[in-house]
Parts: C-alpha cells; structure tokens; sequence
C-alpha cells in the first residue's frame, strides 16, 4: 500500500526525509503538496536531482519528476523482505553515480538526503555532484563535512566527503563527492554538552576574492566577536578555492565533550567580510549561552538517524520543521518522543527494524 504524505505546510527536509524513510522501509509513498510551505512550492533543481538520483540509486518507480511538480509517487525496488520489510532485510546495491544539479542547487543536500541509505547499503556508494556547495538555505561544505559527518560517524555512519571545486551562487559549477559505506547505525545519545574543549574555524574565499584578503578577515571578524578566548581556539584553517562564481563562507564549529555543534555565514555583494565572520559567531555566542548540545540545523537533520537507530537528543528549540519532522516519522510508525523543556528532548524508543 502507498503511504500518502502531506507536505503543504514543510519545506525540502521534510521531502528529503520522506524520500528516505521510503526507501528504508521499502514501501512506496506519494507526497503531495511538496514543501507547501515554501513562496514557491514544488521540486526546485536540488529537490529534483534528489529525486532522481533516489529513483536511479534504488531502482525505483515513480512520477512527478520534473521542476514545479507538488505532486510526486516514488516506489524503491530495493532487493529482499518485500514491501515495508525495513533495514533489517531490504538491501540496496551500491555503485558509482554522477549528478549534475545544473545551478547553484545544493549538492550537500543532496548528500545529506543519501547519508541514511547507509543502513541498508550492501557495497559502497560513490556520488559526485556538480552544483553549489556553499549557498543559502542549506548547508556549506564545511558544515556538512567537519560539523555533520564527525558526529554521525560517533554512531556508526561511515561516510567521506571529498571536494574538487567550490561552487557558490549564481554558478554553481563545484564538484564533490560523496563516498557512503555500508554502515551500522547506533543508537544515538546526547543529552547534555558534556565540558567544553573549544571552537574550530573554517574560513575560504574564491580565488577572484584572494587580492581582498577576504578569507582571513571573515575570520578576523568571527574570532573578534566570539565570546570564547584565543587559547580556545582549537583549529583555523582558512583557504582560497577554485570556484566558477566569487564567493566566501565561514564555518565555526564548537566542541564539547559529547557533541559538535555549527553555524556559518556566507559572503555576499556589498556585505563586509569581517561582517560574515561576526554572523557566525552571534549564532555560536547565542548557543553558548543556553543549554542544549546540537544546534537548531543539525536538530532537523539527525531525526531520520533516530528513526533508523533510535536515541534522545536535547535540541535548542522546537521549530514547525522539526515538529513536521517528528510527525513524519510518526506517520512511519516511529515511537517518536518529544519532551518541551528549557531546551526540548526527541527520543525515539522503536525505530523503524523494531517498530514495524
């Protein structure tokens, strides 16, 4: 039977989310009103290459492929356990697969959306991408590749992130790839920061920006405003890239002895670069002052990780998208938990193998 999901009042995790628990679940669905939430709704070029990588990767079924459409049906024809079998059955081939996005479309979301594919990986999985990999309304390459990939690797994701060019909006034109090994997801368990050990700073430029010095003073900027002192500072790392379109991004990644937490800052026409690195930081400062060990981004993204493996995560805040989120999971038939405190606990006591 095909599982009927209502996106009109999410957005493109929501979408990418269903289209993985599909898959884990073996089981068809038909998302209607995609990321209804959104000034203009429907399958933009990243949620389209999404889609289709999917369908090509799991041999899947399906309609609704094509920019625009609200409407999509998607079938995974994964291999084992029939229909709704789940993770524990239900395996998928991996191989080699080029995408071009064709814009500045994120290529790290497109990334993020195949990382729980892990679960029920059967050989590797390599994706190269052509696209953005540091644009707005997603999240940059270092984000996605210091801050998102160490910790699920602390549960059991074995996953890499490669990149042979930068891509930044309006070109778009970078290249990465994504190598994806089968993996056993654990259960995931953070509740409370633990000690904090320090931040991390990821600050590059285009090479059409390196005359302006823009790299370093994005990270001047972040380490003048960051409440944290010098000797704090655990890593700066700052980089001029090869990139089709000027650009500049800015990562702070802050550490504490259970979780790794992020925020960026993109550079754009007009805006001082220290200006991007002071961005940043007001976002990390803000996190400091409260309680919780994950960021609000990184709170969104981990709810399909507990779906797979189970867990409890103190998240700083409940938003509508993750609220969206926990309700897809239970339209999935997750147990999924949500405690409202001073800083909010997702937990999740039967995923999907034990809950179906």
């Amino acid at each position: 039977m095909t599982r009927t999901l209502d996106g009109s009042s999410a957005g493109g995790q929501f979408f990418r989310t269903a289209l993985a628990l599909s898959v884990l679940r073996n089981e068809p669905v038909r998302l209607e009103n995609v990321r209804g939430d959104r000034p203009t709704p429907g399958l933009a070029h990243q949620h389209l290459a999404v889609l289709e990588t999917m369908t090509e990767i799991c041999d899947a079924d399906g309609s609704g492929a094509e920019l625009g459409a609200e409407t999509i049906e998607f079938e995974p024809g994964l291999e084992g356990g029939g229909t709704g079998s789940g993770a524990a059955n239900a395996r998928l081939e991996g191989g080699e697969y080029a995408v071009d996005i064709g814009t500045a479309g994120s290529a790290m979301l497109l990334f993020d959306a195949l990382l729980p594919l892990s679960a029920v990986l059967e050989s590797p999985l390599s994706v190269t991408a052509t696209g953005g990999t540091d644009v707005a309304w997603s999240p940059p390459l270092d984000y996605f590749r210091h801050v998102k990939l160490p910790l699920c690797r602390r549960y059991g994701l074995a996953a890499a992130c490669e990149v042979d060019r930068r891509g930044f909006y309006p070109a778009g034109g970078g290249r990465a790839t994504l190598r994806l090994e089968p993996s056993s997801l654990e259960p995931i368990d953070i509740l409370e920061r633990g000690p904090l050990e320090g931040v991390r700073l990821y600050s590059t430029e285009s090479e059409s920006l390196a005359d302006r010095d823009v790299a370093h003073r994005q990270a001047e900027g972040a380490l003048e405003r960051l409440v944290l002192g010098a000797d704090e500072v655990l890593e700066r790392r700052v980089t001029t890239a090869e990139s089709p379109s000027p650009g500049s991004a800015l990562v702070l990644r802050v550490d504490h002895g259970t979780a790794v937490a992020g925020f960026s800052a993109l550079g754009e026409r007009g805006k001082p670069a220290e200006r991007v690195g002071e961005d940043a930081a007001d976002a990390a400062n803000r996190f400091l002052e409260g309680v919780a060990p994950v960021d609000r981004h990184m709170a969104d993204q981990l709810l399909v990780f507990l779906a797979v493996a189970g867990g409890r995560v103190r998240v700083p805040a409940v938003t509508d998208h993750l609220e969206a989120g926990c309700e897809l999971l239970a339209e999935f038939g997750v147990d999924v938990g949500l405690e409202r405190e001073e800083a909010a606990v997702i937990s999740v006591a039967s995923p999907l193998d034990e809950g179906r």
